[in-house]
């Protein structure tokens, strides 16, 4: 195959491209939803501790709390709005992408999610610009230092996404695998579940993650925001306990 002096099959192009077909987009959605890499993001329960102090959740029904907040939580919520920072940021329209991230910040109630989600979102900028070299990506992490713009984990991986050439779909798809990840890995430090059980739960989530995929590539900035109200009482309550293991 042809390729030009200094292109590597993968390696990325113009945001949303590749320089040629390879394995390039899925080695970095590998990367980025690797537990190693040091974003934050797997300090966090996303609730489920708040549950398990309340004594709401056990390990019966850790799947149907997964699905639940899959569906209603972080699908309707930040899947979307990572679908749609993906798509802008592809476009170049970086002021887009900062309404984007706006809107997502305001739908997050809790105080404790709203520092969770921000926190995680600087750091996967901050790596993910010296990681991978994308302009895109120290352009936006410069307007979250800066603070013109929030900077919300979602809308962070989705610039991250874009500007190192994996797919939307793809992007959306894995960062709902390293939310699921998140939770099961929280479900085990919190023994409502075992490592054994706790791939049974990863697999069993697949096809609702393919549902909320295609549901959060459907909808529009107007759409974003959780219906998981119950998430966010346990949230509330999780960040006024005495004692608690994960920051979320």
């Amino acid at each position: 195959m042809y390729r030009k002096e200094g292109d590597i099959a993968g390696e990325p192009g113009p945001a949303g491209t590749t320089a040629a077909v390879g394995l390039g987009p899925l080695l970095v959605s590998l990367q980025l939803t690797d537990s190693a890499f040091p974003s934050g993001f797997y300090t966090l329960s996303h609730s489920l501790e708040g549950f398990a102090q309340a004594g709401a959740v056990d390990a019966a029904s850790l799947p149907l709390l997964l699905k639940d907040l899959l569906l209603h939580g972080v699908g309707p919520a930040d899947a979307t709005a990572l679908a749609l920072a993906h798509r802008a940021t592809a476009a170049g329209d970086v002021e887009a992408v900062v309404r984007i991230d706006e809107h997502l910040f305001a739908t997050k109630l809790g105080r404790e999610m709203r520092q969770a989600a921000t926190r995680t979102g600087r750091q996967l900028l901050d790596l993910g610009h010296e990681v991978f070299g994308r302009p895109e990506i120290g352009d936006y992490f410069g307007r979250v230092v800066r603070r013109e713009a929030p900077g919300t984990q979602a809308v962070a991986a989705g610039v991250v996404y874009a500007a190192t050439g994996v797919p939307v779909r793809q992007a959306v798809a894995a960062d709902l695998f390293a939310f699921c990840v998140s939770f099961a890995g929280a479900a085990l430090r919190l023994r409502l579940t075992d490592h054994r059980t706790a791939q049974t739960l990863l697999r069993g989530a697949a096809p609702v993650i393919e549902t909320a995929v295609d549901a959060a590539l459907r909808r529009e900035l107007d759409d974003v925001g959780a219906t998981v109200f119950a998430s966010d009482v346990m949230s509330g309550r999780h960040e006024r306990a005495e004692a608690r293991l994960f920051a979320s």
